[in-house]
């Protein structure tokens, strides 16, 4: 009786022994029985049975890093950029996640990089390399849905990196540098025109203050003549002072002259000069 008991427990404890599953924190198990879906088995000590029960998947209930590898994108204006992100996601419901996709990690991974180059496809360069937020926040509300669909929840979204492709970053050199260059150009056309309005205004200014004071001797000379006139008006020795005195000077600079050899004076001084003046 004792050995046909033995012979009885041996088989429970086997099956026993095949049934225990311990599951580690972080993970979840799918456990299906005769091919379907059965349970789900949590962190710690689980049974199940060992011939009908066959633990299929074991999914981690962790937040799940997903590496998107960088990708060529071209934008609205035709500009080649690259670009690459970082999706962190987490699995919400077990049974979607593994019936509901051949490998949810792989999913995402091409729903990411399609839905980042929809985005980027959309903008402009200057846009797409000053965007980044946007491009972050479109991103997240383009993969939730289906995320949703495949028990994932999309925790966040991350843009690593942006930037233009080497032919495009070599071409944006020379953009930025023509555009120096013709800055520098601009500029010293606009001091060389600056310069020559300021040097016509100098001139006009001159001209101006030349012709203001010819003016003004002018109607000195012209003040001076008419107190002359008056002066002889009755008595012409004033001018005739004047005059010979003037007529002198001319003849001390010509003897004075290296060029001067001969000179020639009237016989009487006195009488040519009045009759200059018009005097008797």
């Amino acid at each position: 009786m004792t050995e046909f008991m033995i012979v009885l427990l041996i088989p429970v404890v086997v099956a026993i022994w095949l049934g225990i599953r311990i599951v580690p924190q972080g993970e979840e198990w799918v456990v299906e029985r005769l091919g379907k879906f059965h349970s789900v088995l949590r962190p710690g000590l689980n049974l199940i049975f060992p011939w009908i029960d066959r633990v299929s998947y074991r999914v981690t209930t962790k937040d799940i890093i997903l590496d998107v590898p960088q990708q060529e994108v071209i934008t609205r204006d035709n500009a080649v950029i690259l670009a690459n992100a970082i999706a962190f996601i987490k699995v919400s419901n077990i049974e979607r996640s593994v019936y509901g996709i051949e490998n949810f990690q792989v999913a995402m991974r091409n729903m990411v990089q399609t839905s980042l180059r929809s985005i980027i496809g959309g903008m402009d360069l200057n846009q797409a390399l000053t965007s980044r937020d946007r491009i972050k926040a479109e991103l997240k509300v383009a993969i939730a849905d289906e995320a949703l669909d495949w028990g994932l929840t999309v925790k966040s979204v991350e843009i690593q990196d942006i930037k233009p492709s080497q032919n495009m970053q070599h071409a944006m050199e020379q953009q930025a540098s023509a555009e120096r260059e013709r800055v520098a150009v601009v500029t010293c056309a606009e001091g060389e025109k600056q310069s020559l309005i300021l040097n016509a205004e100098a001139r006009l200014e001159a001209a101006r203050k030349d012709a203001e004071a010819q003016e003004i001797a002018a109607k000195a000379s012209a003040e001076s003549i008419r107190l002359i006139a008056e002066a002889v008006k009755e008595n012409n020795s004033s001018a005739t002072f004047l005059l010979g005195d003037r007529y002198i000077q001319a003849l001390q600079k010509v003897s004075d002259s290296n060029n001067a050899k001969i000179i020639l004076l009237p016989g009487d001084v006195v009488s040519a000069v009045k009759a200059l003046v018009g005097g008797k």
